[in-house]
């Protein structure tokens, strides 16, 4: 019975720490290069504007998306879905918006993963959302190309 008291307990606690650690905070994390942040996405030329959105992007991954998705992208197996080469990230552009937005129950499987936890929401804006996936998909070995704002005019941003 204290063995099972023990395991419920450490179980309760994983819990938590991953539902507070995936979109916790306010403050972005402090600017911190590692060899995968090195990697440089490509910007339409001479995009100012382009290039202070993927700055944003990756303010808002490393305060809010790098504990379950990890600095690598990568996430972790069986817990959090890779971003490297996802095919929804890659297909479903305007979709995985919303998912940031919104979060999600219904977290994509991976081939014949079905991951664990849902997706809480972890941007309140649009621009936030876009600029975020935005740095995705130009990152972590992807070249998934760039979402609008006036791709995503239709997503509706839901209650919390």
């Amino acid at each position: 019975m204290k063995k099972l008291n023990y395991l419920l307990a450490l179980g309760a606690m994983g819990i938590f720490v991953m539902m507070t650690a995936c979109g916790g905070g306010d403050k972005p994390a402090p600017k911190q290069e590692t060899a995968v942040q090195k990697e440089t996405p490509a910007t339409p030329a001479g995009n100012n504007e382009m290039a202070a959105q993927l700055a944003r992007g990756e303010q808002i991954y490393k305060a809010k998306c790098i504990a379950c998705h990890q600095a690598n992208g990568q996430g972790l197996p069986n817990a959090f879905p890779t971003l490297v080469g996802s095919k929804f990230l890659l297909e479903e552009k305007v979709l995985a918006v919303s998912q940031v937005l919104n979060g999600s129950v219904n977290v994509p499987a991976h081939g014949n993963i079905k991951w664990p936890a849902p997706m809480p929401p972890q941007a309140d804006t649009k621009e936030d959302a876009v600029a975020v996936i935005n740095y995705v998909l130009n990152n972590f070995g992807n070249n998934g190309g760039y979402v609008s704002m006036d791709d995503v005019k239709d997503v509706q941003i839901m209650p919390r």
